[in-house]
């Protein structure tokens, strides 16, 4: 039963996280946008560096705000930075500078810090074994408010993300949207962060969703395959982290490696692509 209670809420959070996270990663893969969830990562974690520099606890509302509102900013770069058909500098370049100058500071802001830098270290890698229950509810609550209005205005999100010209034809403001798809998705990424730490939630992000383009096209089956692979993986990382007495996280990467690997061996050489 202790080790049920142990390894129970890690499993949970990897459910929620899947939830969310496969959705997203529709739309970050057809945007080729594929590092934008480290590069806001990374200022996220940038931001809660700072409040503790400034006397803030890094578990406290403050350096959560804090946070937030760097990943706001970030989300306000991306949208205005976005690729159009004139543009000549591709946006995964302002990813990867935004990413690199977020982690530079972050080490600077950082080498300021006389106390507690293993919880700053823990804050960028994860500890998904440590989630509580209290957090897992609140962080559920907000993927759900978060899921909603995705849902309310998937007609945009979806004809931004897979076919700008066409968006552009109806008038949509793009940058507009962009803004708030970004926002939005600074609100999961600050949250995901905090529990599972960098490489695994971006695992969540990416692995589903270019898994379920090996086998399918349209979005239902699309989210389909993605949320039975994450719920799968997951169980099959948390159990083998127990066995092999691994990092939990780590685990659950390597077991989304593998399992990517094994479905594209099976993909070429069984099957050809659902047009589903």
């Amino acid at each position: 039963m202790s080790i049920l209670q142990l390894l129970l809420p890690a499993f949970v959070a990897s459910l929620i996280l899947t939830g969310i996270h496969a959705y997203l990663g529709v739309h970050v893969v057809e945007r080729g946008v594929i590092f934008v969830d480290l590069s806001l990562a990374q200022i996220a974690a940038l931001g809660s560096t700072v409040a503790y520099l400034l006397g803030n606890d890094l578990h406290s509302t403050t350096a959560y705000l804090y946070s937030l509102g760097f990943t706001f900013l970030g989300a306000a770069i991306f949208a205005f930075s976005r690729v159009h058909r004139k543009t000549r500098i591709p946006q995964e370049a302002v990813i990867g500078i935004v990413y690199a100058v977020s982690a530079a500071v972050a080490i600077l802001v950082m080498s300021k810090a006389t106390q507690e830098t293993e919880h700053l270290k823990e804050m960028l890698v994860g500890n998904i074994l440590s989630v509580t229950w209290p957090e897992l509810a609140k962080t559920a609550v907000l993927y759900a408010l978060v899921g909603v209005f995705h849902y309310i205005f998937r007609e945009r999100f979806l004809i931004i993300s897979m076919d700008e010209q066409e968006a552009e034809r109806r008038g949509l403001n793009i940058r507009f949207w962009d803004f708030l798809f970004y926002m939005s998705f600074g609100f999961v990424v600050t949250s995901s962060v905090a529990i599972a730490g960098v490489l695994l939630v971006f695992c969540f992000l990416i692995v589903p969703s270019v898994t379920a383009m090996l086998f399918a096209s349209r979005l239902g089956a699309r989210l389909a395959i993605g949320w039975t692979m994450g719920a799968l993986v997951s169980a099959g990382g948390v159990a083998l982290s127990f066995l092999l007495d691994l990092p939990t996280g780590a685990a659950i990467v390597a077991t989304f490696g593998l399992t990517l690997l094994i479905l594209a061996g099976v993909r070429k050489a069984f099957f050809k692509k659902i047009e589903a």
